[in-house]
């Protein structure tokens, strides 16, 4: 889970993953809950929690779990006065769930947000006056037409929107990269829904005054076949992959690269060209961030010690760094002028992140 602080003060969350152990005084799992909450603002009038905006990547249960425990759904007006937070604007895509729907059954989680997407779609079609708690941002046009009456909610792909919770937001920007569109030939659309169709938004942040102070890539789960698509669809304009941070997708895992099995094949196992290419996009000094286990030299797979071998040599032509979040506390970045610098490297200055990777907020100078 990824909290994104802009320079505006808006708070982005993305992916949440608070398991029922962390709810549990008496255990030693962090309490991700409570840390998430201490990041937060409340609304002034309700005094509830809440996030401007929640993108969730894609239904699997790593990425959605705890969602009904700590977030209100359904219409604002009906919180309950407990310490639920409240989820201002949604950011959803119909076809990551169409297509995980037909790899598994969906996680309790997935299911809620998948219903408190359709209700707030359906309060949009209803021609209601649109408010925070109800909002909802439409991430890659559905099958069929489906989304084809939701333009004013719709990003399409490759879109750039700048918007959070019906507000325009200078400090940021965000473009939309995946999923891909549903493809009409049925073995390329099989192909992209085995490989873990996520979002895939590239962010762009302001922060003291530089409005490209840091680009964060942030794709899910996404695999190799995705990252080879999205390589040959931009390779002519390769800054539309570019970062400063990036959260190496799933996990750290070496099909995010490979189509060949490392616990297989071993260091026989060939890297995707198209795919390095496309997470190899790094600006000076970027970092390469594994939210994982630890990655160790086994055969295990995500994570898995090859992708990282690739990932630090990425950060090392780039002369950046790659690092592993590692608990029991998130992992912070701040992000500057001079863009964004892990939080040990700053003495007095706060960071504000999640357990994945990026956040920064307006900065007092002197």
């Amino acid at each position: 889970m990824t909290l994104l602080e802009l320079d505006s003060g808006r708070k982005i969350l993305i992916d949440i993953n608070i398991r029922e152990a962390a709810d549990d005084p008496e255990d030693e799992t962090p309490d991700a809950a409570r840390m998430l909450r201490e990041r937060l603002n409340k609304d002034p009038k309700t005094g509830n929690y809440y996030v401007d905006a929640f993108l969730l990547s894609h239904p699997d249960q790593d990425h959605c779990r705890g969602l009904e425990r700590h977030f209100h759904l359904g219409p604002p007006e009906e919180h309950a006065g407990d310490d639920k937070i409240i989820i201002r604007e949604m950011w959803s895509s119909p076809m990551v769930f169409r297509r995980a729907s037909r790899r598994h059954t969906l996680c309790a989680d997935a299911k809620a947000w998948n219903s408190e997407a359709k209700r707030r779609v359906q309060y949009f079609r209803d021609d209601k006056p649109v408010n925070s708690g109800n909002r909802i941002l439409i991430l890659g046009a559905d099958e069929n037409g489906k989304t084809d009456d939701l333009t004013p909610i719709l990003i399409t792909l490759d879109q750039e929107f700048r918007s959070v919770d019906g507000v325009r937001d200078s400090s940021f920007s965000a473009r939309l990269l995946a999923p891909m569109s549903k493809s009409d030939d049925e073995a390329e659309e099989e192909l992209l829904t085995k490989n873990n169709s996520s979002v895939v938004l590239r962010f762009k942040l302001s922060a003291e005054g530089n409005a490209d102070a840091c680009r964060y890539l942030t794709g899910g789960d996404a695999e190799v076949a995705i990252w080879e698509r999205l390589w040959t669809r931009h390779k002519n304009r390769p800054d539309w992959l570019d970062y400063d941070l990036l959260l190496t997708p799933h996990h750290c895992s070496w099909h995010s690269l490979s189509y060949d099995s490392w616990s297989d094949l071993g260091d026989d196992a060939e890297v995707s060209p198209d795919a390095r290419n496309a997470l190899s996009q790094a600006r000076g000094g970027a970092y390469l961030v594994s939210s994982s286990k630890e990655i160790l030299d086994d055969n295990n797979d995500p994570p898995c010690i090859r992708a990282k071998r690739e990932y630090e040599a990425i950060a090392k032509e780039a002369s950046g760094l790659f690092k592993r979040v590692t608990g029991p506390k998130p992992s912070k970045y701040i992000i500057s002028s001079d863009g964004p610098r892990f939080e040990t490297q700053l003495s007095s200055r706060v960071a504000v992140t999640g357990g994945g990777a990026v956040g920064g907020q307006a900065l007092p100078h002197g």
